[in-house]
């Protein structure tokens, strides 16, 4: 796509501190890092977001995040790490599908928070239940 910023560091059109390549993924550091290490792994087809990602360009980007996080892990020894998806707006900013691997420290400051809710069996059932039609519709 030619206005998306990814595709154009993917394309050596924007520089960027590349961490990782193969022949279906880039890695490099996210430029507004939450923490040091914070890296993002991205198709390098453009795909918009996970609902335009096929089975085996999916299973090719999932590959390659064990090898990034252990390295990360290994370089950096953090406490944990987020592993961070956004789909759609609000929370999507760049539109090329990405993941955040983002290495957590104590005192880091970084925050994921959410209110959980509470729903009855039936409601939980009846959940399950729509999911399940919804892939039995796609298989």
């Amino acid at each position: 796509m030619n206005d998306c910023i990814f595709c154009k560091i993917v394309n050596g059109e924007i520089p960027s501190h590349k961490v990782y390549e193969d022949d279906y993924v880039y890695a490099f550091l996210d430029i507004t890092p939450a923490t040091k290490g914070h890296t993002l792994v991205i198709p390098k087809k453009h795909c918009e977001d996970v609902f335009s990602l096929d089975e085996q360009l999916a299973g090719k980007i999932f590959e390659s995040i064990p090898k990034i996080a252990n390295a990360i892990n290994n370089v950096f020894n953090p406490i944990g790490l987020n592993i961070v998806n956004n789909n759609q707006k609000p929370y999507q900013v760049v539109f090329h599908y990405h993941i955040h691997l983002i290495p957590r420290y104590e005192g880091d400051g970084f925050e994921i928070t959410s209110k959980p809710k509470t729903f009855s069996n039936e409601e939980m059932e009846n959940v399950r239940d729509m999911i399940i039609e919804g892939i039995k519709k796609l298989t």
